[in-house]
């Protein structure tokens, strides 16, 4: 597998329903067997996973995300293609999968380590633990069916997490339940990505993706659409959302390994945007804590009832830093006319912390880019902040604190 713990080659999935049981039957023994119908889920999909790696997988429902993590799990069989495994899989990939409900938590946590392949010493060895990180108290010996959605989850992720394994398949898990054990679990799998686990995580949270992956592939109708870097596959699948009325995606090469992503209608389009200090002279550079004024040039490409202008600042990972709109603002403008021109000039201060930042803007006609999407661009700014003159501080906040400190 030349250096790959996972090799996905010409993968397809493909359900079928047969006029006869036995007919399937005998297709299981390599016979050709003509099916009443079929359903390809998922076709010619191919890549590749290095140990230590961690890809995150985004789709729209329905893309084939699922399908493929059960093929690559062996919970399912490809219809045509193949996948080689090298490494012990921990998987969560339905909430709950596996539980029997009249079991209590405990006794389902030690049948699902045993499927794992943990020896009944290992198990006596890692349910402690395992009661311990999910956290759910005295339900840990009451019947699953008792449990809350987030409590399944609790105790599914932490029965699989109690060995870290080769490689770790997370599926949309850890968006059911509470804020804090997100966070903690979001923790224990940085954890195993330092120690060299390779994950695959699937998710609809950009932030997380973002955060958490070297790599992500988009799916899109159970066909591979992109493999990149995160933010740029994130970018284009945010496009592939907003496209609408005959709309079109295009991908621009920045240079640098940037791609930037423009979609739309092309009613409204962004002309220019630029960055200004307290002087009213254009920056790329900007100090911490500094007033500056953003402003964004539109042209009006057609008649359109309402526009509304959207930005959403985003730090070098492509996480959002901050972003609002004209909508929420209530200063939407009423029935443009085709040549008119729009300029926003926004004030604003630079409480960031150093670093890189882009912005990305929507013209569209409500709260949403997904209504009316007449131009979405990423990428349509690139600045960079820098700590000249205030105190040392970390994080992508700059929030100056009045600290006293009272000695007695």
């Amino acid at each position: 597998m030349s250096g790959a713990v996972l090799q996905v080659e010409g993968l397809g999935k493909a359900f079928r329903e047969y006029r006869m049981e036995w007919q399937r039957m005998l297709g299981w023994f390599g016979s050709q067997q003509k099916p009443k119908s079929e359903s390809w889920v998922l076709r010619n999909i191919g890549f590749k996973v290095s140990a230590g790696e961690s890809v995150g997988i985004v789709g729209q429902n329905g893309a084939g995300k699922s399908t493929l993590l059960k093929l690559v799990t062996g919970t399912l069989r490809p219809t045509e293609g193949s996948i080689r495994v090298a490494g012990r899989i921990a998987a969560i990939l339905e909430l709950g999968m596996g539980f029997n409900p009249d079991l209590t938590g405990r006794q389902n946590a030690r049948y699902t380590a045993g499927l794992m392949g943990m020896s009944p010493d290992q198990i006596d060895a890692v349910i402690p633990a395992v009661e311990e990180f999910a956290e759910i108290g005295a339900y840990f010996d009451e019947p699953i069916r008792t449990y809350s959605s987030g409590m399944q989850m609790r105790v599914a992720f932490s029965v699989v997490t109690a060995v870290r394994p080769e490689i770790l398949i997370v599926d949309e898990a850890l968006s059911v339940g509470d804020a804090y054990f997100s966070h903690k679990s979001i923790a224990r799998i940085r954890q195993f990505r330092e120690e060299g686990t390779t994950l695959l995580f699937v998710s609809h949270d950009a932030g997380a993706i973002q955060s958490l992956c070297d790599r992500a592939i988009l799916l899109d109708r159970g066909r591979l659409l992109m493999d990149g870097a995160p933010h740029g596959v994130m970018d284009y699948y945010n496009a592939l959302i907003a496209e609408r009325e005959n709309a079109t995606v295009e991908v621009h090469d920045l240079g640098a390994g940037a791609m930037q992503t423009i979609s739309g209608t092309r009613e409204a389009v962004v002309e220019s945007i630029s960055l200004f200090n307290g002087k009213g002279e254009p920056v790329e550079f900007v100090n911490v804590g500094d007033a500056v004024e953003m402003r964004i040039r539109a042209a009006i490409h057609g008649d359109i009832p309402r526009l509304v202008l959207g930005y959403m600042i985003k730090d070098h990972l492509g996480q959002a830093v901050f972003g609002t709109n004209t909508y929420h603002t209530r200063q939407m403008l009423e029935h443009l006319r085709d040549g008119q021109i729009v300029e926003y000039r926004i004030a604003f201060p630079m409480n960031f912390g150093p670093g890189s930042y882009s912005i990305s803007t929507a013209l569209c006609s409500s709260d949403t880019h997904l209504v009316n999407n007449y131009e979405w661009r990423d990428l349509a700014l690139v600045f960079t902040v820098a700590n000249q003159n205030r105190d040392f501080f970390v994080g992508n906040a700059w929030v100056p604190p009045r600290i006293e400190v009272l000695q007695r």
